[in-house]
């Protein structure tokens, strides 16, 4: 059978303030054609469909649509709640989500209320059986583990150990005439981060290792990190990475979705399909009049990269507004950290003889910034405060 595995769509994120929205709805719309041109059998979103656990009505009605239209594909699509995403809010679109051909599982459940999804594929009649973990707190671990396993769990017990138990008792059912998967969104012990995840739910203690997977799975589709990795583990475990970069710590990220086949009795084979929609991110750097020079290959703002600029002279006034005006694409602009001011612990006490003009011009200093403009107008509205300028 072929499956497609997709995971951190992140819909609703938003870049230095500016909306994403329109190459997010591009970036869906490629995964729903891959799903369709190679006619798979079933679609596994692995959590954080949402940038955040209050998405807007346009998020929401981009990913009921993606959703709607990988169903419509004939494919069986599974999506589980990421540390994003709000779980309560997903298992209450169950029942409409389920008319339509879609299974949501928000919050983790016992094998027999939906904490195990069969399905019987289309193309060769093959039964699968997918064991889902959302995204699980370590608030929550203990009810978790109580719930799934029907046995009181110890407060103080691991949170891996807490998850392995989950997992145990899901997959607890995986059979030699089916395929056997797992879908969760986690943290793998040894996964390298893709650079925009979020660092309290990534952190150390909420990383598990890869051997709480079982042996028996032909394949373990991961959601949470977002760069492309195979995991190294008695079973194909695999991050399939977010389709569009959330941030500039992922620019160097090749965004894909994964294409796997498998069969019972036989490890999953993968396939990286790219994702070619959506506008990739990069940083530049240079004085003003060297991305003057750039501004022709690197400054198209229609189609154009969006730009982390790191300006390499010192700061002074309207600096930003020359580089944006040069790099209309440009979502962030600052000053080189070798530009950058030295940071000071202390600085020489004011004399009789230092009036403001003279301290302002000395913090201008430890700034790094030289600019006779910003001296004046600070002098003018000293002037005006205190009442000591002209009328």
């Amino acid at each position: 059978m072929r499956l497609l595995h997709t995971s951190d769509w992140h819909v609703g994120k938003t870049l230095k303030g500016h909306s994403r929205l329109d190459e997010q709805e591009q970036v869906l719309r490629e995964i729903v054609g891959i799903a369709r041109e190679h006619e798979v059998d079933a679609v596994l979103v692995a959590g954080d469909l949402y940038d955040t656990a209050a998405p807007s009505a346009q998020a929401q009605q981009l990913v009921i649509r993606t959703l709607m239209g990988l169903a419509r594909t004939g494919a069986e699509v599974i999506a589980i709640a990421g540390n994003h995403d709000h779980a309560a809010t997903l298992d209450a679109y169950r029942p409409l989500a389920g008319v339509a051909g879609i299974t949501l599982v928000g919050s983790v459940r016992t094998a027999e209320r939906g904490g195990v999804v069969e399905f019987t594929a289309r193309s060769t009649g093959e039964r699968a059986t997918v064991a889902v973990l959302p995204f699980l707190s370590q608030r929550y671990a203990v009810r978790a583990a109580e719930l799934v396993t029907n046995t009181p769990a110890e407060n103080t017990g691991a949170y891996d150990q807490q998850l392995r138990d989950i997992l145990a008792s899901l997959t607890a059912g995986f059979r030699e005439d089916t395929v056997n998967l797992v879908m969760a969104h986690l943290t793998v012990l040894n996964g390298t981060f893709g650079g925009g995840e979020r660092a309290a739910q990534s952190i150390f203690e909420y990383a598990v290792p890869a051997a709480i997977f079982p042996i028996e799975a032909h394949y373990v589709a991961l959601g949470h990190l977002h760069r492309r990795q195979r995991i190294d583990a008695p079973c194909p475990v695999h991050y399939c990475g977010a389709p569009l970069a959330i941030d500039f710590g992922e620019q160097d990220n090749t965004p894909v979705v994964c294409l796997v086949e498998a069969a019972p009795g036989t490890p999953a084979r993968i396939t990286d399909v790219p994702i070619t929609a959506g506008r990739r991110l990069r940083t530049v750097r240079g004085t003003v009049a060297e991305l003057s020079v750039l501004a022709d290959s690197v400054g198209d703002a229609d189609t154009g990269d969006f730009l982390r600029v790191w300006v390499r002279e010192p700061a002074r006034a309207g600096l930003r507004e020359e580089v944006v005006a040069l790099l209309p694409n440009a979502l962030e602009v600052r000053i080189d950290p070798e530009f950058a001011a030295p940071t000071t612990t202390s600085r020489p006490a004011a004399g009789p003889e230092r009036g403001p003009s003279d301290l302002f011009r000395e913090y201008l200093g430890t700034r790094n910034v030289a600019d006779p403009r910003v001296e004046q107008l600070f002098a003018r509205l000293h002037d005006r405060v205190t009442g000591t300028g002209a009328s």
